[in-house]
């Protein structure tokens, strides 16, 4: 794998990484409850997302393995939803500064919910119609404004500050070369 080129700039110093450069934006242009929601927000993306891809993988068969049972009861992703949000929720209640605004907890708050939503019509008629027309199109739309919107709203500082880096960054780099 080739090195990586030195950025120095014609005074010698480094020009730090884009990379870099979002995380000092995003420390300095967002509070720490900014970046939970974020991560709340990213952790339940990803997490429905990935429950989308697997349900679809085992229906299709190309996935090499099946259903999580209890014995012979179906266990729905909806359950392991519950109980990542009894698990952050028994992190709230305890109290412990340092975790209750991290990102990672905020991570597994989005993740869990989104697990229930997923399985939300299923829920509502308490009939698995998660493949059926009412159950998947509902589903899929509402989560998609809500993930939009969530991304709007905790978002805008730092994506305003990200464009504005990023902008930067770039014509440094055109100027530099």
């Amino acid at each position: 794998m080739p090195a990586a080129p030195d950025r120095r700039r014609s005074n010698g110093s480094r020009r730090p990484a884009l990379r870099d450069r979002w995380r000092r934006a995003l420390d300095e242009h967002t509070a720490p409850a900014q970046r939970s929601l974020m991560a709340a927000w990213l952790g339940f993306g990803c997490a429905f997302g990935a429950a989308r891809l697997i349900t679809h993988g085992i229906r299709g068969g190309w996935l090499p393995w099946g259903n999580i049972s209890a014995g012979r009861t179906h266990l729905h992703h909806y359950n392991f939803g519950i109980a990542t949000l009894a698990g952050v929720g028994l992190v709230a209640v305890r109290g412990d500064q340092d975790i209750v605004g991290h990102p990672g907890i905020g991570a597994l708050y989005g993740a869990g919910t989104a697990l229930i939503a997923d399985e939300f019509a299923l829920l509502l008629d308490l009939k698995d119609v998660y493949w059926a027309e009412q159950g998947r199109i509902s589903v899929d739309v509402s989560l998609g404004i809500l993930s939009a919107l969530g991304l709007y709203v905790t978002a805008i500082p730092f994506w305003h500050e990200a464009t504005k880096v990023t902008r930067h960054h770039l014509r440094s780099v055109a100027r530099a070369d």
